[in-house]
């Protein structure tokens, strides 16, 4: 006989790195969620920035299911159709000549950074190796990759680490200018930290860090896995500073929930590369590209995207009013629906506890590290949604400063 299905069965099977709710979602639509009981949740979560467009999108679900009985997987030996079409969407409204496809926002930021290095090696010196990156980042799960992020709690204990990765603080100019060389290759940042605490780049550190780079002939590399797609305004967070990236990886929203992840250069750069030198089996397959499409022409259009700022702009009077009620919150973070509320000191590292109150009381929020509340719902949750949800979330915050 199967076994039951209970959130008990996770702690015997699954592999003991995650620490899921008690309850199990079932079923989604839009900014709605109901469990194995039927009980209904507001998702102010979004899958962690993933589902932009909501749960169980009509057009996703359409573009899937027609794309489903065409083509699921060729490989990368063979091109394919949606895929191509993925590629000039992204092309046609960015700086970018090339794409590169696979499935995870790791997976993308580990092709960037090898290109960075490879790019370095071909063109200049082999030691020209050095990667820039800062601490509280984020960058993946991949042994190179969170040897790149900024956080060491997610590096330390696999043994000796890649080399030649220095980290400095975010949104200091002149730490960066201390250490950048002619042996660097890229300096790696988001242009608003995600898994970080929410901290948005100030314009004069991105402009100053473009300059860098370019007196030093080192590539700029923007990690906009969780701030891309919509999620903070525009189609590209780049776009709002006026600084041109030379590689930009995008993931999480790309499949508005179907996994797939872009990683994009200049010809220049991507010039360097032949056939052989990286890959991946399933990058680029014609499911997720299908979707990716529609995802894409859904969220690059100008409703969706000024919707943005007004849902933001609802999101912080509402959580104003509970701050009236409990002087819970510092300050707001981050851009658009990618919001974070910094807690004030005396709730300092209380963030899961505020987050755990939260699903009880049937919202889903996120935290990003223990004393912010970041909120990442689907760009189209509507107005009812937003007030519903934060009337759950009054409660919840009620339960957690009584306790």
């Amino acid at each position: 006989m199967p076994a039951k299905i209970t959130r008990e069965l996770f702690d015997q099977v699954i592999l003991p790195v995650y620490a899921p709710a008690q309850f199990i979602p079932v079923k989604g639509q839009g900014s709605r969620v109901w469990d194995q009981n039927g009980e209904e949740y507001i998702d102010f979560a979004g899958g962690i920035a993933v589902n932009a467009l909501g749960h169980c999108n009509p057009r996703l679900v359409k573009a899937l299911h027609e794309q489903s009985e065409k083509l699921w997987h060729v490989s990368n030996v063979f091109t394919n159709e949606p895929a191509l079409n993925l590629a000039q969407k992204l092309i046609d409204n960015t700086f970018a000549d090339r794409v590169f496809f696979a499935n995870s926002g790791a997976e993308a930021n580990e092709a960037a950074f090898k290109l960075a290095r490879y790019y370095a090696a071909q063109r200049y010196s082999p030691y020209k190796s050095k990667i820039i990156a800062f601490y509280q980042s984020f960058h993946g799960r991949t042994f190179f990759t969170v040897s790149v992020g900024g956080q060491a709690k997610y590096s330390d204990g696999f043994g000796p680490k890649p080399a030649d990765i220095i980290h400095v603080p975010f949104n200091d100019l002149d730490a960066v200018k201390a250490v950048i060389d002619d042996h660097t290759c890229a300096i790696v940042l988001e242009p608003v930290q995600g898994e970080g605490g929410l901290t948005s780049a100030t314009p004069e550190f991105l402009q100053g860090v473009r300059k860098l780079c370019d007196e030093y002939k080192t590539l700029l590399v923007f990690d906009e896995v969780q701030c891309g797609m919509g999620r903070t305004g525009s189609l590209y967070t780049y776009q709002q500073y006026g600084v041109t990236p030379d590689i930009l990886t995008s993931a999480k929203a790309l499949g508005g929930g179907f996994p797939i992840s872009a990683m994009l250069t200049t010809n220049d750069i991507a010039s360097v590369m032949h056939p052989g030198v990286h890959g991946t089996t399933y990058g680029g397959n014609p499911l997720a590209c299908a979707v990716a499409c529609e995802a894409f022409d859904i969220i690059n259009s100008p409703e969706v995207l000024e919707g943005v700022q007004n849902r933001r702009a609802l999101f912080i009077e509402q959580l104003e009013e509970i701050n009236d009620k409990f002087k819970l919150f510092r300050q707001y973070r981050g851009k658009g629906l990618l919001l974070g509320a910094e807690l004030q000191p005396e709730y300092h590292n209380k963030a899961r506890d505020f987050l755990n109150a939260a699903t009880e009381s049937q919202v889903m929020i996120l935290n990003a590290g223990p004393n912010v509340l970041r909120f990442t719902p689907s760009l189209l949750i509507t107005e009812d949604e937003i007030k519903e949800g934060m009337r759950r979330l009054t409660k919840a915050v009620e339960k957690v400063v009584n306790a």
